[in-house]
């Protein structure tokens, strides 16, 4: 079982966020993230996840915390199938764990940076149940010839890039956007920053506000 870290707010949580962090990096990453999200009075429980470790191709073979393998810069070498549902049974084993202390599907978001937005995106994607969010930083579809989703049309999507981003390419997060519009997912937002592969303080503001907005309904 993966290593998991909880962090609960002062009254009962309305919402749970699931974290994923990017490649050879841990869940203090996301934790960080979090640190910084204004997110005022919202009663959110955090849950962060440690990614696997594994050999990573293009790192020189070198074993990381990975969700999957790389093996160049390439989107195509990017298609570790094996590793990524591995990766995504690890993550729904998570969500029925928050299921089985009391959160409904609806109030469970998935979210993440890099690989960890991409897990967080396939993932929520093949989920018949319904989510109530999905949170994917400069990320990108996996799969995407194999993808046919079954997430509810109408869960709220919240994808970002850097515009200058050398290790994710912009294109491929706004292909990505461009492929859910397509499919059908209307609520969905899709913002870029003047940054490379990292997180701005735009991004930060304008994530907390989307999650605010999410989680201000009634479940």
């Amino acid at each position: 079982m993966l290593n998991v870290y909880v962090k609960e707010p002062t009254q009962q949580a309305k919402a749970c966020m699931i974290w994923m962090h990017g490649l050879g990096a841990d869940s203090s990453d996301m934790m960080g993230l979090v640190e910084q999200l204004p997110l005022g009075d919202v009663a959110l429980r955090h849950v962060f996840i440690d990614a696997p470790v594994r050999p990573v191709t293009i790192n020189n073979g070198m074993s990381m915390r990975a969700w999957y393998n790389i093996l160049g810069m390439q989107l195509t070498d990017r298609e570790d199938q094996e590793g990524i549902l591995a990766s995504q049974n690890y993550i729904r084993q998570i969500v029925d764990a928050q299921i089985d202390q009391g959160f409904s599907t609806n109030q469970i978001m998935l979210a993440g940076f890099s690989q960890g937005g991409a897990m967080a995106l396939y993932t929520a994607l093949n989920l018949t149940t319904p989510l109530a969010g999905v949170v994917a930083l400069s990320a990108y579809l996996l799969l995407a010839t194999q993808c046919k989703p079954v997430l509810a049309k109408n869960t709220p999507l919240f994808l970002a890039a850097g515009q200058y981003d050398s290790i994710v390419s912009p294109v491929w997060t706004k292909q990505t956007a461009a492929w859910l519009t397509a499919t059908g997912y209307k609520n969905l937002t899709f913002n870029e920053y003047p940054m490379d592969h990292a997180i701005c303080a735009e991004e930060i503001a304008d994530l907390a506000r989307w999650i605010r907005t999410q989680v201000k309904g009634d479940f």
